[in-house]
């Protein structure tokens, strides 16, 4: 396994990241996403160790919380072996004040993360989505608090757009604070408009990336063919409408791709997506899900071996899209003095 520096920080995380968004889940759409328990997760946990990844994603928001309490247990005896990442701000409850960005919430949240991941200390700690009626310099002193505390090492964001991660990163700047060094963001070959603004960002303000969804919203597995129907078997029956909405056409051009690299390498369509991936810039893990063992073994298989540059080439061109405003223009008429990041 490839460990990476997270963005400016001095922290090493694996290539390949374990998200847990398939831990506990027992209703509606983390329903969809797995059901996996205590102790199928420790066997899913010690196979990740065994292959080298050192960080595991989680949130308060999956599953209710359900997803924290399975990785707490399934890590126990194992918390200095690993990094935990966790976010907040998805809602909690149904008081007013039980979302977002707050003081009060954020304290709330941490609290009951640290509990139910039978921890003391996150090792990164994200915002799950930017708040815009809580201003960002309570936002950013509250995190910098958790730091001092020690209760935090790392912060990081999530799903922000690039001004809401500059804002902020200005912010902790011009008060000294701790400053964000991960955005975790959906990227993939059927969604690359990261590369737009949040890549360039990234590379210029230090900023790690850590892809969340990197097959395209389950996608990108293999499963899906052009002239066939979706399979019965596929979580996209009942989540599809709920994340990003390639059309068929580009989808499959795009799946026509990986099936001519996959045969050229003797890999699986989901090992050179997640490959392609990691060879692109600011990416410092890339986080893949697993609802049984032998899916997490396939995942595990796109680290340790690199796609050529003309296979690198064949996949940008199958999955390029037109680029909205400003970046069209930028590309058409400066391109000289706005040179693309990949």
């Amino acid at each position: 396994m490839e460990y990476r520096l997270l963005g400016g920080s001095g922290l090493k995380v694996s290539a390949l990241a374990y998200g847990t968004a398939t831990f506990g889940g027992t209703t509606g759409f983390f329903k969809a996403m797995g059901t996996t328990e205590v102790d199928e997760a420790r066997r899913l946990v010690d196979l990740c160790l065994d292959a080298g990844v050192n960080l595991f994603d989680t949130a308060n928001g999956y599953a209710e919380g359900r997803s924290e309490e399975v990785l707490g247990q399934a890590l126990k005896g194992k918390r200095d072996k690993v990094l935990i990442s966790t976010k907040s701000g998805f809602p909690t409850g149904p008081g007013p004040n039980d979302e977002g960005s707050s003081r009060s919430h954020l304290r709330q949240a941490l609290e009951g993360s640290l509990r139910r991941l039978g921890t003391d200390y996150i090792d990164i700690y994200h915002l799950h989505g930017f708040d815009a009626l809580t201003p960002i310099e309570e936002v950013q002193q509250t995190l910098n608090n958790f730091v001092r505390e020690g209760k935090v090492r790392y912060i990081a964001c999530s799903n922000f757009s690039g001004w809401h991660l500059m804002k902020s990163l200005a912010v902790a700047d011009r008060f000294g604070w701790t400053r964000f060094v991960a955005h975790q963001a959906y990227y993939s070959l059927v969604g690359r408009e990261f590369e737009w603004e949040l890549m360039p960002l990234g590379i210029d303000q230090k900023v790690g990336t850590l892809v969340w969804s990197p097959l395209g919203w389950g996608r990108l597995t293999g499963k899906l063919r052009r002239g066939q129907p979706m399979p019965k078997s596929s979580r996209l029956q009942e989540t599809a409408d709920l994340g990003p909405q390639p059309s068929d056409e580009f989808l499959y051009t795009v799946v026509d791709a990986l099936d001519k690299v996959a045969a050229e390498t003797g890999k699986t369509v989901p090992q050179v997506a997640l490959n392609w991936l990691l060879q692109r810039p600011t990416i410092s893990s890339v986080i893949v899900g697993a609802r049984n063992e032998e899916q997490l073994r396939q995942n595990l298989g796109a680290a340790g071996w690199n796609l050529t540059r003309e296979q690198v080439a064949a996949l940008d061109k199958a999955s390029e899209q037109p680029a909205a405003y400003p970046y069209w223009h930028q590309r058409k008429f400066f391109s000289s003095r706005n040179p693309l990041p990949v």
